[in-house]
């Protein structure tokens, strides 16, 4: 189930905010201009589907979003316990970072943990199948996809060339809960 927990920056022991309810995550978040939505496929994917069959699924979405913010492409991205960069990828998405673009992530099935810095509090977002999340340009954040990664998710892009990071330096991430610790 989708979650958001508030933290302060300076204490990660005690939460000030919890919530697992998708209208009052959405609510808190747009306080930040995050958003958060949920979305539903207009056909059966099955087991295993293909990305063009993923893209083709949730295309009247994604078509939303291109008319409302002009992002330029989308992809498919999946991650699995059994893949051998899991380790390297998990560590350098630990790392706080920013993008020059909006980050904008939709998980078809799985799930990962966005972290989000900034006004004094650190925001962790618990996404799950069906949720979207589109974190703002030059937000600093960090994402964990847990020691074992199990997700699909459809990237969606204001660049052409895709997903570049500009790593802080900060090493706040290393503070906070993590996915399943």
């Amino acid at each position: 189930m989708s979650a958001l927990t508030i933290f302060s920056d300076q204490d990660p022991s005690i939460p000030v905010w919890e919530s697992r309810d998708g209208d009052a995550i959405a609510a808190e978040l747009s306080k930040i201009d995050v958003r958060f939505e949920r979305w539903q496929a207009d056909r059966d994917l099955g087991e295993n589907p293909q990305p063009q069959d993923v893209i083709a699924a949730y295309q009247h979405e994604i078509d939303k979003l291109v008319e409302e913010k002009g992002y330029q492409s989308w992809d498919v991205i999946s991650m699995r316990p059994d893949n051998e960069q899991r380790e390297v990828l998990r560590t350098k998405f630990l790392s706080e970072h920013t993008h020059g673009e909006d980050e904008v992530r939709f998980f078809v099935e799985g799930a990962g943990l966005f972290c989000l810095h900034l006004n004094g509090k650190i925001f962790q977002i618990l996404c799950e199948k069906n949720d979207l999340i589109s974190v703002p340009a030059n937000t600093r954040h960090w994402f964990d996809m847990g020691r074992s990664p199990s997700f699909t998710a459809i990237r969606v892009f204001d660049n052409p060339e895709g997903w570049v990071a500009h790593f802080t330096g900060d090493k706040i991430a290393d503070d906070y809960p993590r996915m399943g610790e």
